[in-house]
């Protein structure tokens, strides 16, 4: 065990960096490296975890109110396979000309629709018009997997010497 004006003065010494680890520790543990080069290793593998993410994309489905069962269900098949990539689906029902009269049908297709995915994610917000368009997002659900947190440091790291 070192006092801190030691450890200061040997990681001048050695041109290094004096970086308290576990400062809750009695007493306080302290390593002597290069911060510089470790700032620089931690955002490199924040980076590649970045690059390694799949998923986050935002896919659309567009339908017609007057759509046949078979071409819905179609439709619904890609659905699910978008959420379970872990992509946001944009589920889009488009009114042409007198179509737009009738919006109660796109709305009541939307409704069975939201029924169809709901095992394979949910609805962020109610169906919304805007222009000729009935527009409904969803979110792939939550994985019941909880992330692995980070092992606490223990006290089991020896000062400096």
């Amino acid at each position: 065990m070192k006092t801190i004006n030691d450890a200061i003065r040997l990681a001048q010494e050695r041109g290094l960096d004096l970086v308290e680890i576990a400062p809750l520790a009695n007493p306080p543990v302290c390593k002597i490296i290069d911060y510089a080069k470790y700032r620089y290793a931690e955002e490199k593998k924040a980076r590649d975890a970045r690059k390694k993410q799949k998923g986050g994309h935002l896919k659309e489905v567009r339908v017609r109110p007057r759509i046949s069962d078979h071409d819905l269900e179609v439709k619904l098949k890609h659905a699910r396979e978008f959420l379970a990539e872990h992509n946001k689906v944009q589920l889009t029902v488009v009114f042409m000309g007198r179509e737009m009269r009738h919006k109660d049908l796109g709305y009541e297709l939307a409704n069975k629709i939201s029924k169809a995915l709901a095992e394979a994610g949910e609805a962020e917000n109610r169906p919304t018009m805007l222009g000729n368009r009935l527009i409904i997002m969803f979110a792939p659900k939550k994985s019941d997997k909880k992330p692995q947190s980070a092992e606490p440091q223990t006290q089991s790291q020896q000062p400096v010497q």
